[in-house]
């Protein structure tokens, strides 16, 4: 099994070390520290694939260049936990060699305390958001 990236092993310990209330206000500061679009795919959402898992509308685009992985997202500010959640893995996997990236377990939305704290559909879309990046990578990188 493939050990955890330290930017998202730290996020994890981050959320398992706070109690229920200062989980939710992570994720509040996860959401407003997502990083905005770059112009050339602000001006053209078309690029950008629909998470469709997700009940806001979040959209995504991955590049990989010279093996490394860089992640774009865009979530309503008016859905902060959708948000936070994108933000996390934007952040997570960015700077990630390919193979460190695709070796991010499919479950890591689960491994962050918030099951009890965010609805299944919530986690879902996490999810959702992360199978779809690594789809996305496992794509561009084929060849």
């Amino acid at each position: 099994m493939t050990e955890l990236p330290a930017a998202l092993a730290e996020t994890r310990d981050d959320f398992l070390d706070l109690g229920d209330k200062d989980k939710i206000q992570l994720l509040i500061e996860f959401a407003e520290e997502l990083p905005e679009l770059p112009t050339r795919y602000a001006d053209h959402p078309e690029l950008l694939e629909k998470v469709e898992e997700c009940q806001s509308p979040v959209y995504i685009f991955v590049e990989v260049e010279n093996n490394t992985v860089s992640v774009f997202a865009t979530a309503p500010e008016q859905a902060p936990t959708t948000r936070g959640f994108a933000s996390i893995l934007a952040q997570g996997l960015t700077g990630l060699s390919v193979e460190e990236a695709l070796g991010v377990p499919d479950d890591f939305p689960s491994t962050l305390g918030l099951n009890t704290l965010i609805s299944p559909l919530r986690v879902r879309g996490m999810t959702g958001m992360l199978w779809r990046m690594k789809r996305q990578i496992r794509e561009k990188t084929q060849g």
